[in-house]
C-alpha cells in the first residue's frame, strides 16, 4: 500500500513520514511538498506537491492508495479551494483513502474562527467525496510555549488571554504517532478524532516551564482585547488576531474536549509529567 504525505517538508509532515515508517517500508511512502528539496532529507521518494497545482496534483498521487492532507497554512479564504484541488486530484487519480489533519477551535465567535471554519469546510468536502475517510482534529501544539522560554524569561513571565481556561495541548511527535495508526490501519474509517493530552491550564504550563528550564516565571492573565493589541503590534493585524482567537478559545474552553488519542493510536498520549522530564533530561545534557 503506497501511503503519501502532503507538506512533507513541514514540521508536522515530515514527522509524520518518519513515524510512518515503523509501521511500513520505505519504498511505500511518498513525501509530497511544494518545493520538493526541502524533503529530500526524509530518505523516501519525493514528489512535488503545489495545493495550487491541479495538474501537478494528479500526476504525484498516480498509484498512491492513501493521502494524508495536512490542511494547508494560507488564508482562510484560499485554503478551502486549495484542499478541494488534492481531494479532486486524489479521487482523479484512483486514491482510495483520505486522512486530514483538522484543528479544535470556536467555529464562531473570535478571530480564530475563520480558520476552523474553513477546516469544518474540508472535512464536509472529504465526507462527501465517496473516498475512505478519517478525520484528526489536532490540539494546540505545546512546542511553540518550548521555543519560546528564553523570550519569556527575559520579560519574567507568561502572559495571554487564556485566563484560567484549559487547554488540550499535543506534540507533534505524538500526532505523527497517531496519524501513522490512522494512515496504516483500516479500523479507522469513518472516524473523527480529537487529538491531545490530558489538558492543562496556562499556570499549570507555566509550573512545568518553570522546573524545566530553571526558571521563576508567573502567569499573567490579559483581557481579550489587551491581548490582541499585543500580539497585533508585534505581529500584525492578521497573524496577531488569530493569535488573539486561538487563547481567546482555550479561555472559552473550546479547547477543552474529550480526547480520542488512545481510540486513534492505540496507547494513551504521553502524560506531561513525563514529557517535560524528558525534556528536562535532554536540556541538562
Amino acid at each position: 500500500m503506497k501511503i503519501a504525505v502532503t507538506a512533507a517538508s513541514g514540521h508536522l509532515g515530515a514527522n509524520i513520514v518518519n513515524a510512518l515508517l515503523a509501521f511500513t517500508c520505505k519504498k511505500n511512502v511518498i513525501a509530497l511538498a511544494r518545493t520538493p528539496e526541502k524533503a529530500a532529507h526524509l530518505g523516501v521518494e519525493v514528489r512535488s506537491g503545489d495545493y495550487e497545482n491541479m495538474a501537478q496534483l494528479l500526476q504525484s498521487l498516480q498509484g498512491v492508495d492513501t493521502l494524508l492532507l495536512v490542511s494547508g497554512m494560507d488564508e482562510p479564504s484560499k485554503r478551502i479551494g486549495q484542499h478541494r484541488n488534492v481531494i479532486n486530484a486524489a479521487k482523479q487519480a484512483g486514491v482510495k483513502k483520505i486522512v486530514y489533519t483538522s484543528i479544535q477551535g470556536a467555529e464562531e465567535g473570535n478571530a480564530f474562527s475563520p480558520v476552523v471554519q474553513s477546516n469544518r469546510q474540508t472535512e464536509k468536502d472529504i465526507i462527501t467525496s465517496g473516498l475512505e475517510w478519517v478525520i484528526g482534529r489536532n490540539g494546540i501544539y505545546i512546542e511553540p510555549d518550548i521555543e519560546y522560554i528564553e523570550n519569556y524569561k527575559e520579560v519574567g513571565y507568561v502572559s495571554n488571554c487564556a485566563d484560567k481556561g484549559l487547554c488540550g495541548y499535543t506534540t507533534r511527535q505524538e500526532l505523527a504517532y497517531a496519524y501513522a495508526r490512522m494512515l496504516s490501519e483500516d479500523k479507522h474509517h469513518g472516524k473523527i478524532y480529537n487529538l491531545h493530552g490530558e489538558p492543562i491550564s496556562q499556570q499549570k504550563l507555566t509550573d512545568y516551564l518553570n522546573t524545566t528550564f530553571d526558571a521563576q516565571l508567573s502567569y499573567q492573565s490579559m483581557s481579550v482585547e489587551e491581548y490582541r493589541q499585543s500580539r497585533c503590534a508585534q505581529l500584525g493585524d492578521f497573524l496577531g488576531s488569530i493569535i488573539a482567537g486561538i487563547y481567546q478559545g482555550i479561555r472559552e474552553g473550546k479547547v477543552n474536549n474529550p480526547s480520542h488519542f488512545l481510540q486513534a493510536s492505540g496507547r494513551e498520549h504521553q502524560r506531561w509529567d513525563e514529557f517535560f522530564t524528558h525534556l528536562k533530561e535532554k536540556t541538562v545534557k
